[in-house]
């Protein structure tokens, strides 16, 4: 006996962002638009003795009103950016927590690294004063699957819930696993995303000794330059981005407004290095040509493409052969652009604001520039957004989302009058 089973569409009502560029996806939203840089020298810690001293630091978050004084103390950053980042996709989707079914929603929020500030702390307290000055709170603080547990308790949301871990392509997991949970009929509502504070000495010091960061320190805002010969590294950033995703039926059932939807997922692995993409994008081309594929469309259909464009030597050309592979011709005329050269690198929690920008790109209409790129990498030849915002007419887009270990994750997005 064989069953077909019908996969539900599945929409965006509600976004919510903490970045370097603003504490509101609106705020980020206009920045990027504008060109600006998040980037400046780290402010957190002493950063004299290594050889990158910047970064880009969430600036001015103001948490009162949204999370108490007491559970403010018991939260690593990472946990803080996911409820300021989750109430504000809540109020935007304008769900009614009352009036619908608590048991069909769930929360899916990866991290590459969690709460490593709080594993920091502790270890100092325990080197410095022995077991006894451990807090009671430190494996909740610091444990990767504390901010979707922390949503569900603070929304009432019984559904799947759990997080995902896969380096720079975490939150894009997390979009692809709730997508699916709600295609499958699973639940009716998932809080999907992701949230990093990994701008800490240790975390620094690592990356430092991988010689993966740029150490243009004197030119803080000029330092992350994606396909551009000159670039020598990564800026690391932080933040939390959510979106809030919803069967079509359930969001038109309750009058909701619906930011665009999301069509198709792909998901592979290099199998190749643990730091180092294959030469040739092999994995980065699977994915995509997987996400075209499960979105029912053709490479020519793609509008658009957010970049994974991290500013490493690698990484950007192995990216540009996968695209270029997948899209042949039509890659000279897709608009690519990479939202670390001014957010910075946000690791766990970049895939999920990158699909944001490519929500946005397509409701407005306007794709963002790529800034600090003045020297292109021959190797690097596409149309990479660089005279600054451009408008252009968008139906469907794609986001790219790249982490260590060969994790790859592609993204369709299309708005809901796309004709597939």
């Amino acid at each position: 006996m064989t069953t077909t089973m019908t996969h539900k569409r599945v929409v965006v009502t509600g976004m919510g962002g903490v970045t370097p560029l603003g504490n509101s996806v609106e705020e980020t939203w206009r920045a990027l638009l504008a060109g600006e840089s998040g980037i400046g020298l780290v402010t957190r810690f002493d950063v004299s003795d290594y050889p990158t001293k910047i970064a880009a630091e969430i600036k001015n978050l103001d948490t009162s009103g949204v999370i108490e004084k007491k559970e403010l103390r018991r939260m690593d950053l990472a946990e803080q950016y996911t409820i300021v980042a989750s109430e504000q996709a809540i109020q935007d989707s304008g769900l009614d927590l009352e009036g619908i079914d608590l048991d069909r929603c769930g929360v899916v929020i990866g991290s590459g690294i969690g709460g490593i500030s709080t594993f920091e702390i502790q270890h100092e307290r325990l080197l410095k004063g022995g077991p006894g000055k451990v807090s009671p709170f430190f494996i909740p603080m610091m444990i990767i699957d504390m901010c979707a547990g922390l949503v569900s308790i603070r929304y009432g949301f019984r559904g799947p819930n759990y997080a995902t871990v896969s380096a720079c392509a975490s939150s894009a997991h997390a979009i692809s696993d709730a997508f699916r949970i709600i295609q499958r009929g699973e639940a009716d509502v998932m809080v999907a995303g992701g949230a990093e504070a990994t701008i800490t000495p240790t975390s620094m010091g690592g990356f430092c000794q991988a010689r993966a960061m740029s150490t243009r320190n004197d030119e803080p805002e000029r330092a992350s330059r994606p396909f551009d010969k000159e670039r020598d590294g990564f800026v690391m950033g932080e933040g939390a981005g959510i979106l809030i995703l919803e069967s079509y039926e359930h969001a038109t059932a309750r009058g909701a407004r619906m930011y665009g939807e999301i069509l198709g997922a792909g998901m592979t692995a290099d199998a190749y290095h643990i730091t180092a993409p294959h030469p040739e994008g092999h994995g980065a081309r699977r994915s995509m040509v997987a996400a075209l594929k499960d979105a029912g469309l053709t490479p020519d259909k793609i509008d658009y493409i957010n970049t994974h464009g991290t500013a490493t030597g690698l990484g950007d050309i192995a990216e540009t052969k996968a695209i270029k592979y997948v899209f042949g011709d039509h890659a000279y005329e897709i608009p690519c652009n990479s939202t670390k050269s001014m957010s910075g690198h946000m690791l766990g929690t970049a895939g999920a604001i990158e699909a944001i920008v490519a929500i946005k790109s397509i409701n407005e209409g306007i794709v963002h520039p790529t800034i600090n790129l003045e020297y292109p990498d021959p190797e690097c030849d596409l149309d990479y957004v660089t005279e600054g915002k451009r408008e252009v007419s968008l139906r469907y887009a794609m986001s790219n989302s790249f982490g260590f270990g060969g994790h790859n994750v592609s993204l369709v997005v299309g708005s809901l009058n796309s004709d597939r």
